[in-house]
């Protein structure tokens, strides 16, 4: 009995590992479609949440259908929003929101808020690349490389302080490239990978797990 017990054990093994294999592989492929479809409904929720009682009852999908319709928040906003975007683009509205936003500037607290959050914002919706290329850097000591994303030529400030032309860089944290480090790094210790942004930020997000092959599929 025991020879056969050493004899299962080995078959059984592999099972465990082929059946170990199949629901790891399961989990990469479904886990990231429910998340992203968790947060759109979180997402389209919070916004019904918002702008859905500022809809008169008789105007709302409720009324006419026996369910709820989830998105009317959503469609509403973007109505607003665009309302709001071509009033701005007008005389009337620049001097407007010029008004609006000298008079929150001045407000202590309130206005270092709306300006630091005001500037994400207009970076985060800028049509150019925010970052022109992917490169290494050594860091955080020698003999050490991270990835680092090169935004533009420093400063001229920063240039004459160092006495050499640098780079300004963005070190992002992995696996939330969205926070970072901003530095000042000599245009000569720069090595630009043949990369692209979007291949590099894949690559910090998974921590080193994504190849080219992986990225340009």
């Amino acid at each position: 009995m025991y020879t056969r017990m050493q004899e299962e054990s080995p078959s059984r093994r592999t099972l465990l590992t082929i059946l170990r294999t199949y629901f790891l592989t399961g989990l990469v492929v479904t886990a990231p479609i429910f998340i992203t479809f968790y947060l759109v409904l979180w997402f389209v929720e919070i916004l019904d949440n918002w702008f859905t009682p500022w809809i008169p009852l008789q105007y709302r999908p409720e009324s006419y259908l026996p369910i709820g319709l989830p998105g009317t928040g959503l469609v509403l906003a973007l109505v607003v929003l665009t309302i709001i975007g071509g009033l701005t683009a007008n005389l009337l509205g620049r001097t407007l929101l010029s008004f609006s936003d000298r008079v929150i500037r001045q407000m202590p607290v309130v206005g270092s808020v709306y300006t630091a959050l005001k500037q994400i914002f207009q970076t985060a919706m800028r049509e150019d690349d925010q970052f022109s290329q992917v490169a290494l850097i050594e860091y955080p000591r020698r003999g050490l490389n991270a990835i680092a994303f090169v935004t533009k030529t420093a400063d001229i400030r920063v240039n004459e302080a160092t006495g050499e032309e640098m780079i300004s860089v963005f070190l992002p944290t992995t696996p939330n490239p969205t926070s970072g480090f901003l530095l000042f790094v000599p245009k000569a210790e720069i090595k630009i990978l043949d990369m692209t942004v979007e291949e590099g930020a894949r690559l910090v997000i998974s921590a080193g797990l994504a190849d080219k092959e992986s990225s340009s599929s």
